[in-house]
């Protein structure tokens, strides 16, 4: 029997490990298995290059709860440890990072006490989080002298005792005696919790306990038996070559990943990559729609199949958080901070990557499958808009198969609008409008009117549109983006100058005194504009500039704006409308101000903005108007 002082000079290292060493205690049981499978894997290696002659036999990792003993243990197969070994890798190599560590941490931030953590590779001692003994029963893979079991156990202070096991097979076993204030992970559906977050997918079974199966017998009975519960997937779908599975396999996984998730997706990027990195994993394009209001955290992130988390944001681009999925690499690193991880050059070169595979694979359905492609348009928009607003490479590659649709259910590539628009949509000054509709319905009347100008206008319903065309109009050379319903047809694209007026300065100052008697100066500016006889007399118009700020207001971009930003309109008074001129010569102050008040109704109605008592008054008005 060997008994020691750990070489650390830190008396206290325990306590703070347990206290700082992971913010999630329930991580001590990702680094035990994650251990285990290491173990077993190289061991695997070993008999594959032919340096273990032995019979591997059943490696299943085994873990179990004792709620008597109060303990919980961990066991494999793999290859084990000499006395010395466990000299070296536990009481020395490991102890000494440890003390590091701790000397560190008096120092450090929480963030970079995260990166510090797994720099220095302290998985085995997150055992210290939840326990007040840890006992280790090893015995190497190696045959002859020397090869005795041996047992290391630790109280959680510098003192440690080893001595010689009578342990018979290879392997090694770790158990833990479970603290006072750590009893929940005795409790077995707490175990299959945390073993089915961060160990679903490894490489090497790992059984918990068994499990009640309906096993068929025969053509119409069949009964319950007791298996073995293997609590993960050895070869998940991402490891496997994309040219032996279906498309059914695909979607299988998907309901595996997502089981309470109603909608199919889309499409899939199966990625695998060895060079200059290691990638592996399976993208999924859900139905997005026009809200962003879905839940993110759905992309999976691992390192050699173990959970590392499903906050992604900063490590990947932002816009791919709204993908589903899994990505998996042993280029993350394991045990760091989400704030490590976005500052880590392998991880950046891995988030510009997966950017590039998914416009490789956009492009490629758009150009092979373009009639499909625009089907799927209204679901992938959202996705596709928010890429090129927040990534310039993204942009750079989604030029190509981005798409505008107009309100007759066309669609243009930016290029393909571009020639279909000029010139007829440039203003005197050379300026291409691009005009657009946010509501068929409630602008109808205005699509109407421009179109019959022969301009096309675009649908522009999406809830990212405002911020969109801002991104477009500084891509775009000499191009600005105009809601059919920002100005009158005339100012909409300057053609030329504008008409005469019918009405002096005078005439025009009356009656907007008169006016302003029926309608709320804070809310809606009269302008007077000398436009063709055959518009309407009162149009309500608002400006480009400050509804797409309102829009964005509401998005949460505002440019500095916070709050809903309150409506405001231009009301315009065509003065060039015979109905105008003959308002001025009424005799009968009440008549014009029930005329004042029907054509202000009608400009209101014409943009779905008259409602409830103000549109029942309007009806009765109106219908005593025909009697």
């Amino acid at each position: 029997m060997q008994t020691g002082k750990i070489n650390v000079q830190t008396e206290n290292i325990f306590p703070i490990i347990k206290k700082f060493l992971y913010s999630e205690h329930e991580i001590f049981l990702r680094e035990l298995i994650s251990n285990a499978v290491d173990a077993t894997q190289k061991l695997k290696t070993l008999a594959s290059l032919g340096k273990y002659k032995g019979k591997l036999g059943d490696l299943t990792i085994q873990v179990k709860v004792n709620k008597k003993k109060k303990t919980l243990s961990v066991t494999d197969r793999g290859i084990g440890m000499t006395a010395d070994e466990l000299n070296k890798y536990i009481n020395q190599i490991a102890f000494s990072s440890a003390e590091e560590f701790v000397s560190q941490f008096k120092t450090k931030s929480e963030a970079e006490m995260n990166a510090i953590i797994g720099h220095f590779g302290l998985g085995f001692y997150s055992s210290f989080m939840v326990s007040d003994k840890v006992e280790i029963n090893t015995k190497t893979y190696r045959s002859g002298d020397g090869t005795e079991a041996v047992m290391w156990e630790c109280d959680g202070s510098p003192e440690y005792r080893m001595d010689t096991s009578k342990k018979k097979e290879r392997g090694t076993e770790v158990v833990l005696h479970m603290a006072d204030d750590s009893l929940e992970y005795l409790e077995d559906h707490r175990v299959l919790e945390i073993l089915k977050k961060y160990c679903r997918f490894l490489p090497v079974p790992i059984q918990f306990g068994t499990e009640k199966v309906y096993e068929p017998e025969g053509k119409d009975e069949g009964k319950e038996v007791e298996k073995p519960r293997i609590i993960n997937d050895t070869n998940p779908l991402w490891k496997q070559k994309p040219s032996e599975l279906k498309e059914e396999d695909y979607k299988k996984f998907y309901r595996e990943l997502y089981p309470y998730s109603f909608d199919e997706p889309l499409f899939h990027i199966h990625l695998n990559v060895d060079f200059p990195f290691n990638l592996t994993g399976i993208l999924y394009f859900p139905k997005v729609k026009r809200t962003l209001e879905i839940q993110k955290d759905k992309i999976q992130l691992y390192c050699n199949q173990v959970f590392v988390t499903d906050s992604v944001e900063g490590i990947v681009p932002d816009f791919l958080t709204l993908l589903h999925g899994v990505l998996d690499s042993p280029d993350i690193p394991l045990n760091v901070s989400r704030s490590f991880l976005q500052s880590d050059p392998n991880v950046k070169k891995i988030s510009n990557h997966i950017m590039k595979k998914v416009a490789d694979k956009l492009e490629e359905l758009f150009k092979e499958e373009r009639k499909n492609f625009e089907k799927k348009w209204d679901d992938i928009k959202v996705f596709i808009e928010y890429g090129i607003i927040s990534e310039a490479n993204f942009y750079d590659r989604a030029k190509q198969f981005c798409l505008f649709k107009n309100t007759d259910g066309k669609y243009f590539t930016f290029e393909e609008c571009r020639k279909h628009i000029e010139p007829a949509q440039k203003d005197k000054e050379g300026t291409l409008i691009y005009l657009y509709a946010t509501n068929l319905e409630e602008q109808y009347s205005y699509i109407q009117a421009v179109k019959e100008r022969g301009y096309d206008v675009l649908l522009l319903d999406g809830v990212l549109d405002s911020h969109f065309i801002n991104t477009l109009e500084q891509k775009f050379e000499k191009s600005h983006f105009t809601r059919v319903d920002a100005d009158t047809i005339e100012k909409l694209i300057k053609k030329e100058d504008a008409q005469p007026s019918k009405l002096n300065e005078d005439q025009q100052k009356s009656l907007k005194e008169l006016m302003e008697k029926q309608i709320d100066s804070k809310k809606y500016t009269i302008t007077f504009e000398s436009l063709s006889e055959k518009e309407a007399p009162f149009m309500l118009t608002q400006p480009e500039f400050m509804r797409r700020m309102k829009d964005m207001s509401a998005l949460g971009g505002g440019m500095g704006y916070m709050g809903e930003l309150p409506d405001h309109f231009n009301l315009v008074v065509n003065s060039n409308n015979s109905i105008i001129g003959k308002l001025l010569l009424e005799p009968d102050g009440g008549k014009q101000a029930a005329t004042i008040k029907q054509l202000f109704d009608l400009a209101l109605l014409a943009q779905g903005m008259l409602k409830g008592k103000e549109l029942a008054e309007f009806i009765r008005r109106s219908t005593g108007l025909v009697k």
